[in-house]
């Protein structure tokens, strides 16, 4: 078929592809040229596609070289990029894919054309490209758009024109495409082109439980609340928040069973609470053995199956020392004991000068476990006291007061230190006392005693569990549960010679020839001193009095004995609530004249009200 001007309609329009095509479009015009050839009888056909210039203007008729002013352009090999950007891993892969597939097609489809440009528009996923305006039908202009990239960078008129903005578009549009390819977008409709790969050997079963059950037995729902899930879906709608793992399930991915047994709420992660339990509880008031009683005998068999909490207590004189121990770890954190204690109180005589410093090396040895519950100072009389984070708030009110015992109130290196709480329904009083010194002074060391359960006036504000049993005139019966310590400085009534020839007999734990000449052991045993007091067997060598940074007792010319005087001395209410479980001193902490003394106890506890 012809145009009125003579050229066949399809020469035509390749006319104009043949200014943009490259090797690969030559050998298709050179086909299409001399069919057409055939058609148009000879004279006046077009000229042949994709031939050199030089030779097109000698087929072009007479009047058609005097209106083309074209000049002869010799043919020569394309150049080579100077600065271009390298292909990408997807072009790449995109290309050997194309060239792979193209064989492929020509292989197992004799009746498909063999020319790669129309390999390239069957199979090409690339969007069409923005090109030149032509006078081309759709379904020929269609066939130009959807050229390969291959094509792009054999022609040289292709890159000449380009530039390198349209590479890098072109080189984004591929790589979009081919991303699109690998998703199973590429052919939407037509045959895959990317065969599945099967894995060698069968996978193993997969368990639909994904998280282990022991990594959630810290995050265990209250029993209570177990029916939580169902009830809220029934009166919400949707059982979590954006957090929660059951959002899985309607999805129909794998999902945790735990996650309806771990601490998640519908609006939180937190333990979840039905309004009905907020009414019934009440923090003010409550009984004993009511089931929403914070301080209630429910939640103490929860936190103390056995209702018996661990204490440890220690005292120490410092000697006024500045510099403080390198480690605390085998003074607070001894390691006979598998576990560490519910609650620490730790009293000092003669503190170092910065209790700020000293309080902060006790916290740091503790660790991020426990909390500063309170801290007291009298003078150069300090007391600490630390509990476990998570029963703090079973804890009441923290009172304290002090005592001086000296002649002058303002010189405050002698006296008490006490400090009262509630814990659930078992009250505690802590006293820390320095009594006066020296070895004959037994009298003096009473009077300070006696001063001392007068003229502590707690509790203050914290009620008393038992106001039946207790008495006006003495501090330590107001209370279920005391533990005095400090430095009581009482002695041995023996020489030194004969004292040290017992240390030397008996190097190691056996000193209860030396409890016989102890004066607390005598006055406690008369009933003078400590009324109802217990104290733990003794099984460690006299905490005072020591060189310093030594392991010898004193070697200046006053040749002071050996004595214990510190000492920690308990009494309760009731018989055998307090159980002494070690008591030792720390040998290894050698900065003072004085060793660390320490008892670790177990303590029974009793519900309470709120």
């Amino acid at each position: 078929m012809s145009t009125p001007n003579g050229f066949p309609h399809h020469s035509r329009v390749c006319l104009t592809r043949s200014m943009e095509g490259g090797a690969v479009q030559d050998l298709q015009a050179k086909k299409a040229g001399k069919a057409a050839k055939k058609e148009a009888g000879g004279e006046g056909a077009p000229p042949k596609i994709g031939t050199p210039i030089s030779e097109t203007l000698k087929l072009l008729p007479e009047e058609l070289k005097a209106n083309m002013k074209i000049k002869s352009i010799t043919p020569r090999p394309p150049r080579k990029p100077r600065l271009e950007r390298a292909a990408s891993l997807d072009e790449k892969s995109w290309r050997k894919w194309r060239r792979f597939r193209t064989s492929q097609e020509s292989l197992t489809d004799p009746n498909e054309t063999s020319s790669s440009n129309g390999s390239l528009q069957e199979a090409s996923p690339s969007p069409p490209t923005r090109g030149r305006a032509s006078p081309c039908n759709p379904c020929c202009q269609q066939d130009s758009l959807h050229s390969s990239p291959d094509a792009l960078e054999a022609s040289p008129v292709g890159k000449s024109r380009g530039g390198s903005s349209d590479l890098g578009k072109r080189a984004s549009e591929i790589s979009s495409a081919f991303g699109g390819l690998l998703r199973g977008k590429g052919f939407a409709g037509g045959k895959p082109r990317l065969s599945q790969i099967m894995p060698a050997h069968p996978l193993p079963p997969m368990e639909l439980n994904l998280a282990s059950h022991s990594l959630r037995t810290a995050n265990r729902i209250d029993s209570d609340c177990l029916d939580y899930r169902h009830y809220s879906q029934h009166k919400f709608g949707r059982v979590s928040s954006s957090l929660s793992d059951s959002k899985l399930q309607g999805n129909g991915t794998l999902y945790d069973n735990c996650s309806t047994d771990s601490m998640k709420s519908t609006f939180s992660v937190l333990t979840p609470i039905r309004a009905k339990d907020v009414r019934s509880r009440s923090y003010l008031e409550g009984s004993l053995l009511a089931s929403g009683a914070l301080m209630g005998a429910e939640e103490l068999s929860r936190y103390f199956p056995d209702r018996n909490i661990g204490i440890f207590v220690a005292t120490w004189n410092m000697q006024g020392q500045k510099e403080l121990p390198v480690n605390l770890d085998d003074f607070l954190l001894p390691t006979d004991p598998d576990f560490a204690q519910d609650m620490y109180v730790i009293g000092v005589q003669e503190g170092c000068p910065d209790r700020r410093e000293w309080e902060i090396r006790l916290q740091e040895t503790l660790g991020p476990h426990y909390v500063l519950l309170h801290s007291a100072a009298h003078g150069v009389l300090y007391m600490s006291v630390f509990i476990r984070r998570d029963l703090i708030w079973f804890c009441s009110e923290v009172e304290y007061a002090t005592v001086t015992t000296r002649i002058v109130s303002q010189i405050k290196t002698k006296g008490a230190l006490g400090i009262c709480f509630t814990f659930f329904g078992t009250s505690f009083l802590f006293i820390t006392s320095h009594f006066t010194s020296g070895d004959s002074k037994v009298n003096e060391r009473k009077l300070d005693y006696n001063k001392t359960i007068q003229a502590l006036t707690l509790p203050k504000n914290v009620p008393d569990t038992n106001p039946y049993r207790s008495s006006s005139s003495d501090v330590t019966t107001r209370f279920d549960e005391v533990f005095w310590f400090g430095d009581f400085n009482f002695r041995l009534n023996k020489d030194r010679e004969t004292v040290d020839s017992i240390l030397n007999q008996n190097p190691d734990t056996d000193v209860s020839k030396l409890l016989v000449y102890d004066q607390l052991t005598s006055e406690m045993s008369r009933g003078s001193i400590f009324k109802g007091f217990q104290e733990a067997d003794i099984h460690f060598r006299p905490s005072y009095k020591f060189d310093i940074g030594k392991d010898s007792y004193d070697t200046t010319s006053k040749q002071r004995t050996p004595s214990y005087t510190d000492r920690v001395v308990f009494r309760s209410r009731y018989k055998d609530d307090i159980q002494a479980v070690k008591y030792s001193s720390c040998p290894v902490i050698k900065t003072s004249d004085h060793r660390p003394v320490f008892a670790l106890f177990r303590v029974k506890l009793r519900p309470g009200r709120d």
